[in-house]
């Protein structure tokens, strides 16, 4: 059990809000996974059931390995600047970063999700191997992150705002492991559940994982009747009128 987990150190334990995250309703990831184009399906289903955005594009977050989905439970660390002076931190080797300490206490299926530090490496190969082999699947990272060759080599994708060399090691303090987060506009809690593709992120919210999995189902239905459609040769006047009536 993850409440039992020996911990790092790299972080005070009160600053650990959730040992463990919540998991997802039994069979939501594979159903999501399912959906295809998801953040699309996502994103639409969430406009009409007037769940505020959740979404970020690709171009945004830009993803650093191509044609790969994802869909698992929010697992958050918010970082920020250090005071010290960077030259100075390396000198003395203070190095605040605890990314690893998220890493110790992930569950399988888990996505790390890092409200980061722009133009500095929030995370890097060896930090993505480590989440790899305790089950993550993937980083959602609101700024920087390097080592991509490494990353992309054990399969462990990452949508990152940038990609840059500079360690984050003596420029960065995490302050907060498994709380709310924001990455972008976007509010995120622990648990919440994240789909990322190479069209961008959606983060739907865990109270509302089921009723946004049973619209966007239909709506992948009725956008494969008109695909069918497109293939059977349908008139374009038609197509609207031989799937759902939509103009």
């Amino acid at each position: 059990m993850a409440e039992s987990k020996r911990l790092t150190g790299r972080i005070a334990a009160e600053h650990i809000k959730l040992m463990a995250v919540p998991r997802p309703p039994q069979g939501a990831v594979a159903r999501l996974i399912a959906l295809g184009d998801a953040t699309g399906i996502i994103s639409d289903t969430m406009d009409e059931l007037g769940i505020a955005a959740g979404v970020i594009a690709a171009s945004v977050l830009k993803p650093t390995i191509a044609g790969r989905t994802i869909a698992g439970p929010a697992l958050t660390v918010r970082n920020i600047l250090q005071r010290i002076d960077p030259i100075e931190g390396a000198r003395q080797h203070v190095n605040r970063m605890a990314e690893f300490e998220a890493h110790n206490l992930a569950q399988q299926g888990d996505v790390l999700v890092v409200q980061g530090v722009a133009n500095v490496s929030n995370m890097g190969g060896i930090s993505a191997q480590t989440g790899k082999r305790q089950g993550e699947i993937g980083a959602i990272v609101e700024g920087g992150v390097r080592d991509i060759a490494h990353s992309r080599a054990i399969g462990y994708p990452i949508w990152a705002r940038d990609l840059t060399p500079v360690t984050g090691k003596w420029r960065i303090e995490t302050v907060e492991i498994n709380g709310p987060i924001e990455i972008g506009a976007v509010r995120v809690a622990p648990g919440d559940l994240v789909v990322a593709d190479d069209t961008g992120v959606c983060f739907i919210p865990r109270d509302v994982v089921l009723e946004v999995l049973d619209t966007a189902e239909q709506k992948a239905k009725a956008e494969a009747v008109r695909c069918k459609a497109i293939d059977d040769g349908v008139p374009v006047p038609d197509i609207s009128r031989a799937t759902y009536g939509q103009k």
